[in-house]
């Protein structure tokens, strides 16, 4: 370092004055602009109070402070985001820039760009000013105005416009701090025009407090100036707003989907009576092509339930076009159910290619169909089954109701059988044979850990956990993972691992139970920890993505349903004992299927919630179960009761 000491002294010593004076002058000229941008917008911007409502929604504290709104009309009317009012206050008061106040009421809410529509009993009021929508560029400045503090200037941050069309076409995105403090102002630019209005937003989630995470991060989104005035009138006249919905799945997902080929088509759905059917590839929305499946979504993302759209799709070489008119709810997708639980030996060869049926259940349509344990599946309707995974795949596709032709070998003799689908269902057998799987000949790694073991996940003290493998484990052969997450204040480790343990072995399941770090117990952060956990655990040892499952008992039964209903594509089974689910489940989606179980003393306070919940979820065509233990309390079931838990673990993988 001494050698570059004198260099750097004489470049700083020969930096002309005026330089340094004229970056002052520039920064102060820069400051300058910011402050008057906010000053044009502020006589539009008022303060929010509200009183009463709930403290905790979705595990987060609800704001208690002032929030921020923006006057869209001169008589009263104020946008804002929807996060202000997630705590469903008693009454909201708005203070104008002079300082008078008024009561105000929602008088509607969009939730597809979580924004809600106040009213005042006011008139001559200013209007903030639109930025032109085709001005907007990436790259320009943009101030996050807010106006929770009482004072006559509103609070600002700086950044720039970062992003354009963001959240699948919704919201422009940018790197001011944006948080509670701003959530209902305005983003403008330098000119005081409104780019938009500030809210938080998530992409795979839609509740009240989705988004929040994302608080001051550098990653902020606004819901652009066009799309709110396109819709107010509707907001005006009192019209909650939705997300259009078409009811169509992809066969690919995610931002590098290729060509938007149908996977599913949700029967009763606009894409349905439009006449669009698995297979179709989608050309054109509205008259925009559509190369890739995130151009589809780009198109959809900003459509409300009630607009229409145009779809060209391509089927048999040959185009067409339809107009279909979006909805705001699909009629809950209901899986199909055959009855079977297939074995999990791998068959490769063509003599033994197929689905080998381990279990019929009792009851099912397979059942009643003839079906019989060791059948081998080789066709559906006409179509070869190659594997499990080829059966479970074809009748995904099918519905409940819907009358398929089995091809079976049984006993080398080949049979037709016809069965009528019926539908999913949670529930288990009382007496589950385990699959008789043969031993392979992969053998676990010196370095494998089996047996009962402790670590810390990324050598973070506050992310330690303890495994149980074991020590039968085949790295040729996959788990089911069950991951304990334990009620607050006790690990209960030690009366876990006594009664899983021979479960484990018996079922071929690997035990996981991480440790909640603070003292009041799981917070929303958590789910990142359990998931990173679950990713970890995925990569050390083969687990069967069929079969995992979390578990929880008591008040841990929050961050249960928070971890499984954000990893919808990792979770398949959540089971809780003693509690009910405390967060609002998510809608029933083909391409993640999900079972709920709970398990409840018949003396449990919570046993008269979980049963209304078991109603509400299958309702919602989720399947669900209840174990209900006769004679028993508040307290983690006896073991008779965990080992139908396990049995149930075990059936996840049914088709």
């Amino acid at each position: 370092m001494r050698h570059y000491t004198f260099p750097i002294l004489f470049l700083f010593i020969a930096i002309p004055t005026s330089v340094v004076s004229a970056d002052e002058h520039l920064e102060a000229l820069e400051e300058q602009a910011y402050r008057e941008a906010a000053a044009i917008a502020a006589p539009s911007i008022v303060r929010i109070e509200t009183v009463g409502g709930l403290d905790v929604v979705n595990g987060l504290l609800t704001p208690s402070g002032p929030t921020t709104g923006v006057i869209v009309d001169a008589d009263g009317w104020i946008i804002t985001s929807s996060f202000n009012f997630a705590s469903q206050p008693a009454s909201i008061l708005v203070t104008l820039p002079d300082g008078q106040h008024f009561p105000a009421d929602v008088v509607a809410n969009d939730y597809s760009s979580r924004l809600t529509l106040l009213k005042i009993e006011a008139d001559g009021l200013q209007p903030i000013r639109q930025a032109a929508a085709d001005d907007v560029q990436v790259g320009q400045w943009a101030i996050a105005l807010g106006r929770t503090y009482d004072q006559p200037f509103p609070n600002l941050s700086v950044g720039i416009v970062s992003a354009i069309g963001r959240m699948w076409g919704r919201a422009t995105q940018t790197d001011a701090k944006v948080s509670p403090t701003n959530y209902g102002g305005p983003l403008v630019n330098v000119q005081g025009e409104a780019i938009g209005i500030l809210v938080p937003l998530d992409p795979q989630k839609s509740d009240e407090t989705a988004g929040v995470e994302w608080y001051d991060s550098g990653i902020g989104f606004a819901i652009p100036m066009e799309t709110i005035l396109r819709v107010l009138g509707r907001l005006q006249e009192g019209e909650d707003l939705y997300p259009g919905r078409m009811g169509i799945t992809f066969g690919e997902q995610g931002l590098t989907a290729g060509q938007p080929v149908l996977d599913r088509v949700r029967p009763t759905s606009p894409g349905y009576e439009a006449g669009l059917r698995t297979g179709d590839i989608i050309t054109q929305v509205d008259g925009i092509p559509t190369p890739r499946v995130p151009h589809v979504r780009h198109i959809l993302g900003s459509k409300y339930a009630g607009e229409s759209i145009s779809v060209t799709y391509l089927r048999d070489d040959a185009e067409q076009t339809v107009e279909l008119t979006l909805v705001d709810k699909l009629t809950p997708y209901s899986a199909p159910l055959l009855g079977v639980l297939p074995s999990r030996a791998a068959t490769t060869d063509e003599d033994t290619a197929g689905a080998i049926v381990r279990l019929v259940l009792p009851g099912m349509p397979a059942e009643a169909a003839g079906l019989q344990r060791r059948d081998r599946i080789t066709a559906v309707d006409g179509s070869p089954i190659a594997n499990a995974s080829d059966l479970r795949e074809v009748i995904s596709h099918k519905h409940p109701k819907d009358a398929v032709e089995l091809t079976i070998l049984r006993d080398d003799q080949e049979q037709t059988l016809s069965v009528t689908l019926g539908e999913m269902t949670a529930d288990v057998p009382d007496e589950l044979p385990s699959d008789p799987t043969t031993a392979s000949d992969t053998q676990p790694g010196e370095e494998t850990r089996v047996g009962r073991w402790v670590d810390t996940l990324g050598k973070d003290e506050a992310r330690s956990y303890w495994a149980y493998v074991p020590e039968s484990y085949d790295p040729g052969q996959a788990c089911g993972l069950v991951v304990w997450l334990h009620p607050t204040g006790d690990t209960m480790e030690s009366e876990i691992l006594k009664t899983w343990q021979p479960l484990c072995h018996q079922r071929g399941l690997i035990l996981v139970g991480p440790k909640c770090a603070q003292p009041n117990g799981w917070t929303p952060i958590d789910v990142d920890f359990v998931s990173d956990l679950i990713e970890q655990i995925r990569e050390m040892y083969t687990i069967d993505p069929k079969r995992i499952a979390l578990h929880g008992y008591g008040d841990a039964s929050l961050i249960v349903a928070a971890t499984a209903f954000r990893e919808r594509e990792v979770v398949r089974g959540i089971s809780i004992a003693g509690a009910p689910l405390r967060v609002p489940p998510p809608e029933s989606h083909p391409e993640y299927p999900l079972q709920i179980q709970f398990i409840v003393g018949a003396d449990d306070p919570a046993l008269e919630i979980t049963n209304a919940e078991i109603k509400a979820l299958k309702d919602r065509k989720i399947p669900s179960a209840l174990i209900t233990i006769p004679d028993y309390g508040h307290a983690y079931p006896p073991a008779d009761a965990v080992d139908a838990i396990a049995r149930w673990v075990d059936a996840l993988d049914r088709i």
